[in-house]
């Protein structure tokens, strides 16, 4: 086998870019798309109770239906990723869309929980893998000095369907059952295969070229070229590793509200819709912390991961404090809390991803969201049924709260490692390893030996 050596890339070249154009229709893709994704998927709380109901089932075992959809998304990202380095990003999402319509189509006919595990939780989180993580570092690619207030911009969606859809789905609830409603989301999903089209048709990323032309060379395995799709290489990289260990932990309780205060709030005592403009309340203020975050991020003021720092403590402290504000029967400091918690939880998210371009680079984008989803997918299975657990367990939902913002405040404390940390400038661009062949360097390093022989020969010739 050939002897390699590393040799350092500049991540930043030529990975600006264009600031706008028709990254702004993309942006506009991106904002729909995620309203179908993760806007659905918080909206999942009111057909929590639903399933309770129906099922005669646990709060735990209701609880992997939404968990399982979210780890599905997850873990499918790095295929999503794969595959737009290897083929066309717009085959990609709208095959994702289409999956995702699909997966909530065939719930609607469930007659038991693993239906329901297979199709809400497999087929659809399959979907949203395909989507989410394409169309997320497809915008990202097309903006450099806005990056971050495009992300806000784009994820602003979700707040605003969280406002929107969690009335709405109790109206479809209650208008068409669970079944019916289902079927409607289905069909209302598959617009994302629209949002797909929108991607213009682009060259193929680095990652790819680079496994092409080493399986033209030396035609290395099929498992070879997979780990250069998916930029495997990360993983020997500690900065990259420390924030994926951060994110995870954030994961591990993020959505827990999302997913049961809802139905926390019909257990304190609220009425259906009350309980339910719980989470549009959140998702208001989620816009607005979304776009304020991203915009006040662009103005450099402040390192992008001491942002994420902040918004996350306070995202934590509010997490815990959602319980507390319940107990003595107020319905006005429930909303309060809930908005407060639902700007930071915005602010949080677009921060999450602006910093990701700084830990691995541009270039490697693609594979490295896909690799981070990947791994935080064990917090998103287990984060949920922890929740619910802890609510069989102790008959409510404080420990549950507390617990979720135990976690998103450790992953805090695990961002105060990475390198350079609490250093008030940014750091260095990173830096890649770009392998090199020792044959071709020898080749040269001959070629050079004996074009300089030769000159010396010609010299000593024209001497005499």
């Amino acid at each position: 086998m050939t002897n390699r050596k590393l040799k350092s890339q500049s991540q930043g070249d030529g990975a600006e870019g264009p600031d706008g154009g028709w990254g702004w229709v993309l942006v506009v893709a991106l904002f729909v798309s995620t309203s179908l994704v993760f806007g659905l998927m918080r909206g999942l709380g009111i057909f929590f109770v639903e399933f309770v109901r129906y099922f005669e089932e646990s709060a735990q075992a209701i609880s992997w239906i939404s968990s399982i959809g979210l780890a599905a998304q997850q873990f499918f990202s790095p295929l999503g990723a794969a595959l737009c380095n290897a083929y066309d990003t717009r085959l990609v999402v709208m095959t994702g869309g289409f999956l995702s319509g699909l997966g909530l189509i065939l719930a609607s006919q469930a007659t038991c929980l693993v239906h329901l595990y297979l199709t809400m939780g497999l087929i659809s989180g399959l979907g949203w893998g395909l989507v989410f993580t394409p169309m997320v570092a497809t915008v990202m690619a097309n903006f450099t000095r806005r990056r971050a207030l495009a992300v806000g911009l784009g994820f602003s969606s979700i707040g605003l369907s969280s406002f929107a859809f969690n009335p709405l789905f109790q109206l479809l609830v209650e208008k068409y059952a669970w079944r019916g409603a289902l079927l409607i989301l289905g069909g209302l999903s598959l617009n994302i295969m629209a949002c797909g089209a929108l991607i213009r048709p682009e060259c193929r990323s680095k990652a790819s070229t680079k496994a092409d032309q080493q399986s033209g060379s030396s035609q290395p395995d099929l498992l070879q070229r997979v780990f250069s799709y998916l930029e495997v290489s990360l993983l020997y990289e500690r900065p990259y590793l420390t924030y994926t260990l951060g994110v995870t932990l954030f994961n591990f309780g993020y959505f827990v509200p999302y997913f049961h205060l809802v139905a926390h709030g019909r257990q304190v005592g609220f009425s259906e819709y009350q309980a339910a403009f719980i989470m549009s309340a959140a998702g208001i203020t989620d816009i607005f912390g979304r776009i304020a975050s991203g915009w006040f991020s662009d103005l450099g003021r402040f390192r992008v991961v001491h942002l994420l720092t902040f918004w996350t403590v306070l995202a934590a402290v509010f997490i815990m404090l959602l319980p507390v504000s319940s107990w003595t029967g107020s319905y006005t400091a429930m909303i309060v809390i809930s908005l407060l918690y639902g700007f930071c939880s915005g602010a949080l998210t677009s921060m999450v991803f602006a910093v990701v371009p700084m830990i691995m680079g541009v270039e490697r984008m693609m594979g490295g969201l896909g690799l981070l989803q990947l791994i935080e997918s064990c917090a998103g299975l287990l984060g949920t049924p922890l929740s619910g657990w802890l609510r069989d367990m102790t008959g409510n939902y404080t420990a549950s709260f507390v617990v979720a913002g135990g976690f998103v405040l450790l992953g805090s404390l695990t961002m105060t490692t990475l390198p350079h940390y609490f250093s008030c400038a940014e750091p260095p661009p990173p830096q890649r390893p770009v392998l090199v062949d020792n044959s071709e360097t020898l080749n040269s390093e001959q070629k050079d030996s004996c074009s300089s022989k030769l000159n010396c020969q010609t010299v000593e010739q024209t001497q005499r």
